[in-house]
């Protein structure tokens, strides 16, 4: 994928997509998890074909959101943090979306849909387990009770991941195609 004006223009908004996604939603607990990341995640890996590059787009828009985020808090203007103590650990998985969309790169839409699925349901597993076995806040015991706990608690989260991808895999794919490659096709490559 050669970077033009046009590429430029098409990541610019999907980072502040991002960032307004975030600040409007992760506040309010009954719509935090809404947000285009994983769908970023899905579109990088399907579309940079330089691999090693795929994983930029999805961690430039949320590390971009968490820095404005974070300014915002220590501006007294947003609840909680931008950055927080587990962090590389979540950016590892939100890369790890990449790879999924490198799987699904010349498939069917059928494989689109298992991709916007899997995307957040790994993303749910990986990082509430993370949560309970790093637990710097003590909220979840050692146990089995504490695992399941802590899924538990993530799986409002999970569900509004999930939607949010399948809602904004489609979006990214048309704007993409119409802003950058100038099709009103949803195309997978």
């Amino acid at each position: 994928m050669k970077m033009n004006k046009r590429l430029l223009f098409f990541t610019l908004i999907l980072v502040a997509v991002t960032t307004l996604c975030k600040y409007f939603t992760a506040a309010e607990l009954n719509w935090s998890g809404i947000s285009p990341v994983f769908a970023i995640g899905l579109f990088s890996g399907l579309l940079i074909s330089d691999k090693s590059r795929s994983f930029l787009l999805p961690l430039l828009a949320v590390f971009i959101s968490d820095m404005i985020i974070e300014g915002l808090y220590q501006l007294g203007e947003f609840d909680f943090r931008g950055f927080y103590t587990w962090q590389l650990f979540n950016y590892a998985l939100l890369a790890g979306t990449a790879l999924i969309g490198w799987a699904l790169k010349g498939k069917n839409y059928g494989s689109l849909l298992f991709g916007a699925f899997a995307a957040p349901t790994l993303f749910f597993i990986l990082s509430n387990f993370g949560a309970w076995y790093i637990d710097t806040f003590n909220i979840y015991p050692d146990t089995l009770a504490g695992l399941q706990a802590s899924y538990a608690a993530g799986l409002p989260f999970y569900g509004r991941s999930l939607m949010a991808t399948l809602v904004f895999l489609p979006m990214i794919l048309v704007c993409y195609n119409y802003l950058v490659k100038r099709t009103t096709a949803l195309k997978l490559a």
